[in-house]
Formats: C-alpha cells, sequence, structure tokens
C-alpha cells in the first residue's frame, strides 16, 4: 500500500508513521520544509523507518498537492493543520487556524481530484464541532455547535467532502493522550511536581481517546471499506475535569488539589480558554462501537498509567 500522510511530524503523524514504517508500507509525506522535517522524523524513526518515507515540499496555503507525490498513492491521511492550543486567540493565530484547514485541504482536494485512480481520503477534524455541550450527549448525528471551532471543523469537513475519492472518512478527534505530546504535554511535569488540579468548577466533560487506539483506528480506516463518514474518535468513557485531574495526579503519584480558577484561565487565554479548557463535550463513539472497535486503553485510569509510567 502507497501511502501519503500530511501533518507528518506532529504529534499524531509520527506516531501513525511509526505504525506503517513497521509495516514496510511505501510511506510518502508532504511538508513545507523538507530539511526540519527530515530532522524531526530522525529523533523519532529509527534509521530503517526512515528510509521508508519519501519527503515532497509543499506549502498547503499557496500551491495544489504536487502530482508526484500523489501519484499511484492507495491512501491519504490529511492530518496537518495549525495547532490550536498554542497560546492566546489572536486575530492573527484565528486566521491560520482557520486557514490551514480551509485552505490547505482545498488545496490538497485539488491534487487529489487531479488523479487518474481516486485514493482512500481520510481526513481529520475534531469534536470542536460540536462547541461547548454541557451535560448534552453526543454522537455523529449531532448538530454542529456553537463557536469559532465549531466553524473550522465544519469548514474544513466540508472541504474535504469536495475530495472525488473511492471513500472518505472524516475522524472526528477528541482529546488526544499520550508521551511525548498531545494534551498531556505540558499537563504530565506540572503534575509531577504536585501543582496540577481541576480547572474552572471542574464539572465540565472531557472525551479523551489514546493515541494507540486513535492510530490502530487509522490503519484500520485505511483497509476497511466498512469504514466510511464521520466518526467521532473518543474513548466510551468520557471523564470530568475534576475526575480526570484525580486519575492524572493519582497517575504520577501526587496531589491534585490547586485548581485553576475559570477567571483566570479567561484573562490568560480568553477565546482559547472557553472553547477548549472550560468547554464542556460528552462525546459518544457510537459508530467505533457499532463497528465493535477494540480499545486498548477502555478507561482512563489505564490510558494514564501507560502514559506515565517510567
Amino acid at each position: 500500500m502507497k501511502t501519503l500522510v500530511t501533518g507528518a511530524t506532529g504529534f499524531i503523524g509520527i506516531e501513525l508513521l511509526k505504525r506503517f514504517s513497521r509495516e514496510a508500507n511505501e510511506i510518502r509525506i508532504l511538508t513545507r520544509n523538507v530539511d526540519r522535517a527530515t530532522e524531526s522524523l530522525g529523533r523519532h524513526l529509527s534509521s530503517m523507518e526512515v528510509t521508508r518515507v519519501r519527503t515532497f515540499e509543499w506549502d498547503s496555503n499557496r500551491s495544489v498537492a504536487p502530482a508526484t507525490a500523489l501519484e499511484g498513492v492507495d491512501t491519504v491521511f490529511h492530518l496537518a493543520g495549525e495547532n490550536i492550543g498554542g497560546g492566546r486567540w489572536t486575530e492573527e493565530r484565528k486566521r491560520r487556524i482557520r486557514e490551514s484547514r480551509e485552505i490547505g485541504t482545498r488545496n490538497l482536494v485539488a491534487g487529489l481530484n487531479r488523479m487518474a485512480s481516486p485514493p482512500v481520503f481520510i481526513s481529520a477534524s475534531a469534536i470542536g464541532f460540536y462547541g461547548d455541550a454541557g451535560d448534552r450527549k453526543l454522537d455523529e448525528s449531532s448538530p454542529k455547535g456553537e463557536g469559532f471551532l465549531a466553524d473550522v471543523c465544519e469548514v474544513w469537513e466540508t472541504e474535504a467532502r469536495k475530495a472525488r475519492t473511492s471513500r472518505l472518512v472524516l475522524p472526528r478527534f477528541g482529546i488526544v493522550l499520550g508521551r511525548g505530546g498531545g494534551a498531556l504535554e505540558k499537563l504530565l511535569p506540572l503534575f509531577r511536581t504536585g501543582l496540577g488540579g481541576k480547572n474552572g468548577n471542574g464539572k465540565q466533560w472531557m472525551s479523551w481517546i489514546h493515541v494507540d487506539d486513535l492510530v490502530a483506528f487509522l490503519v484500520r480506516a485505511a483497509t476497511d471499506p466498512k469504514v466510511e463518514g464521520v466518526h467521532n474518535l473518543v474513548s466510551s468513557n468520557p471523564v470530568r475535569n475534576s475526575d480526570f485531574a484525580k486519575a492524572l495526579g493519582d497517575a504520577v503519584h501526587r496531589p491534585a488539589l490547586l485548581p485553576t480558577p475559570a477567571f483566570a484561565l479567561r484573562v490568560a487565554l480568553g477565546q482559547m480558554a472557553e472553547e477548549t479548557i472550560l468547554a464542556s463535550q460528552r462525546v459518544a463513539p457510537q459508530k467505533l462501537t457499532a463497528e465493535f472497535f477494540s480499545y486498548a486503553y477502555p478507561d482512563l485510569e489505564g490510558a494514564l498509567r501507560q502514559i506515565a509510567a517510567p
């Protein structure tokens, strides 16, 4: 199988490359900076794994995806997008977040639509689509919510649906947990020093997934013809923020008794805090359940123990 990946040097992209390179697949990646991508791959993959990756330069906001990279490809994973968690959302940052997904996807789809044989197209989205929903239970049929992230996810998916493909999969990522990146990259050091705790009142729901389970689904989506359309990539066991903080404290054997008040988060991070840290999303993986997806880490405690282990 010939696979192409965008966003390959991100947290999820690296884990996906590790999985595919072990299976001796032909992997191609699209990146803005070939030298930087090569250096990143060298740090995360073995020398044997690196030899299976071909790197192509592409500025996703300025040009159509190159035909040389797409030629003969069976499956395309589109994971690229500006990091939403990198700090306060200034108007410039919001523009980059939106354009990296809207224009980047549009330019990738333009390349896909020129291919002689349409590929399987797996284009990332996020549960931010549902907005802040309080205690309401959400599944793949739930309507779009309100807010900046919901709007971004909508245009992201709209552009992906314009692709001519053999099959389209739209995985909506939940809060991704794993070693070396994702939601825990900044939280783990804080909790290890005993400075962690709940955010705001701690009642907001967190719908999470271990990165190993997320990658397992992506691999399955590439090969299983029954996997199609929107899928919520979350565990079937969401937790409230206060319970998440306690479980993370337990995993690192430290108390989690220092809450961060909502007003402090709003002052420091503004809209970003409102739509991510303080937002409540109780999301169910209805399609994964119907497709008998088997989780390696169905429960938060087991996932956090694995991640926090020495």
